[in-house]
């Protein structure tokens, strides 16, 4: 790895880490950044897993004031850690094809759901007119699907995350924003330990992303606390869009 090549990853480290913490998606930042330095495809997938954890903490540490109190946003910890062991299992398990072409119609489903959120939650029901029981069960298996995904691929997960979150949850966007960023979390760290244990990953590449995560996850956490609910709704769902098309582009190519 030449200069160049660290330069290339401490810019997309930076920005990564800011776009994770407002919208999610960072990780089709670093990604291409990884390949273009040289890495297999599977080898810059773990390697980006593992590096953007400290963006993702730093996300927390940047909107802990936006968290909402009590034990239920704790009990979605156990569900998050779980899917994203189940997920990271899959991606080394099995053949990632089939995922690929899945991947962006996951993607376009999710923003989707939070562009016409209103609408649907005329159809399926106000969280605040759910029953506590169904309101719960409907949270976790979000959570858990989500999670899946995190462990799998995790570019988007942010996306999916708030679209689904923001349907089921009677919450202000950046309320659901900083769960989003405690559930990333705890998706980070697991894949952290996940794939330093079973994975490819390439440690000197981590070690030059992972610091420019973190500056720019912390820096956009606090952005994302002063943009009004319409910006950042608006800001999530042309960023889900335009990384959906992304990726259903570079699965038929």
């Amino acid at each position: 790895m030449d200069l160049s090549d660290v330069a290339l990853l401490v810019v997309a480290g930076l920005a990564a880490g800011t776009v994770n913490a407002v919208a999610g998606g960072g990780s089709l930042i670093t990604f291409p950044a990884l390949i273009a330095t040289g890495l297999p495809p599977v080898a810059a997938n773990v390697s980006n897993s593992v590096a953007v954890f400290p963006g993702y903490a730093a996300s927390v540490a940047g909107s802990r004031a936006d968290l909402p109190r009590g034990r239920a946003l704790w009990s979605l910890l156990p569900t998050a850690a779980v899917g994203t062991v189940l997920g990271c299992v899959l991606l080394l398990a099995t053949p990632a094809r089939a995922f690929e072409l899945v991947v962006p119609f996951l993607v376009l489903g999710a923003t989707a759901v939070l562009a016409f959120q209103d609408p649907l939650r005329r159809l399926v029901g106000h969280p605040a007119r759910m029953s506590p029981r169904r309101r719960t069960v409907t949270v976790q298996a979000m959570v858990g699907l989500g999670t899946v995904y995190g462990g799998y691929f995790g570019a988007a997960l942010g996306v999916m995350l708030v679209a689904g979150l923001a349907l089921v949850l009677d919450a202000t966007l950046a309320r659901v924003t900083a769960v989003k960023n405690l559930l990333s979390a705890v998706v980070g760290l697991t894949t952290l330990v996940v794939f330093a244990l079973f994975g490819p990953v390439q440690w000197v590449a981590v070690a030059v992303v992972a610091p420019a995560t973190l500056v720019g996850g912390y820096a956009g956490a606090r952005l994302a606390r002063r943009l009004p609910a319409v910006v950042l709704k608006t800001v999530i769902v042309l960023f889900g869009t335009t990384i959906g098309l992304y990726l259903l582009w570079r699965a038929l190519t």
